[in-house]
């Protein structure tokens, strides 16, 4: 069976609302649908792969807009949780003056209401070619339970795992607490996608070739690092690559590493796991054409490519 043959890529996590500052005086901000989990989700759809989404909304407007957005995205919400308590959560980011983002406040009136672990359906796992993670699923107690139950399941069901870093430090408790439960999991991924700046704090490390020989020691199949404007290092089985990206003027960075990862995991739904140099260097390229393109445009889920946008690079 090639992963193909499977019904959709498989996201768990958050469902967000991101308030986005309209320039860098961070002063006026626009209201979006967000989140990682979201973008991912949402990007994978727009260019023409299937996307399921597993996550909790509640029953007032801010989740009911959600809801509607992330459905008219075309991405499946049969799997996700409805509890009429559930508030979603939120962030502002900041721009800088390079047009980098910065989170800055985060508001959750209800975090401790999340997926549990026993509400995931395993007909989802049984589907889906991929399970996406990313860290807003460990910092909380119960969403931790329910992430390693998520990967078992994937892991039962020869379900590709790929998890994201995303590091949002101040949804932690400790820098400690947060560098040891994301590394907890690398032994069960596939695929792991960080910043350089994340390889560097989960590895306490200051240089790309160190950060890499010790997650080298780990055994991750695959390890893709973005380095913004210079593109990403790609490593398979401990040998390492770097895939250029093609120059842009950024606007704003917000999208960018959803969009690229959007792209790796759509790659990976049609053509499989990547066993070889070339076909990892064609699946990364993709991914940072789709994050080179979402960083010329504002916003985060608005940014992000459509199909008729890249079908020409397929």
């Amino acid at each position: 069976m090639t992963q193909s043959d499977r019904d959709f890529i498989l996201v768990y996590g958050d469902a967000f609302v991101d308030f986005i500052a309209k320039d860098y005086t961070n002063t006026e901000f626009v209201t979006y649908l967000g989140g990682a989990t979201i973008n991912v989700a949402a990007g994978i759809s727009r260019i023409g792969a299937p996307s399921a989404l597993i996550t909790i909304t509640g029953d007032d407007e801010t989740s009911e807009f959600v809801r509607n957005e992330i459905a008219k995205e075309g991405v499946n919400l049969q799997y996700s949780i409805f509890d009429p308590a559930k508030r979603v959560s939120g962030v502002y980011v900041h721009l800088t003056e390079n047009c980098e983002r910065i989170f800055k406040d985060y508001i959750d009136e209800t975090p401790d209401l999340q997926v549990t672990a026993d509400q995931l359906d395993e007909q989802a796992f049984k589907r889906a070619s991929v399970l996406n993670v990313c860290s807003g699923t460990m910092f909380h107690e119960t969403a931790l339970e329910t992430t390693r139950r998520a990967v078992e399941l994937a892991k039962d069901n020869g379900v590709i795992v790929a998890i994201d870093a995303n590091i949002r430090p101040l949804r932690w408790p400790s820098e400690d607490v947060c560098r040891e439960t994301i590394s907890s999991f690398f032994e069960e991924a596939d695929i792991l996608k960080l910043t350089d700046e994340e390889l560097f704090f989960l590895t306490e490390t200051t240089t790309l070739e160190d950060g890499i020989a010790a997650l080298n020691d780990l055994l991750v199949p695959i390890v893709l690092i973005t380095v913004g404007a210079d593109g990403a290092y790609a490593v398979l089985n401990g040998e390492t690559m770097h895939v250029p990206v093609e120059k842009v003027e950024p606007v704003d960075t917000t999208g960018a590493g959803d969009a690229f990862m959007s792209g790796v995991l759509r790659y990976v739904h049609y053509n499989s796991l990547p066993t070889t140099e070339e076909e990892l260097m064609k699946c990364v390229s993709f991914g940072n054409e789709l994050g080179a393109r979402a960083a010329t445009k504002p916003g985060a889920l608005t940014a992000l490519p459509h199909y008729d946008e890249i079908k020409h690079l397929l």
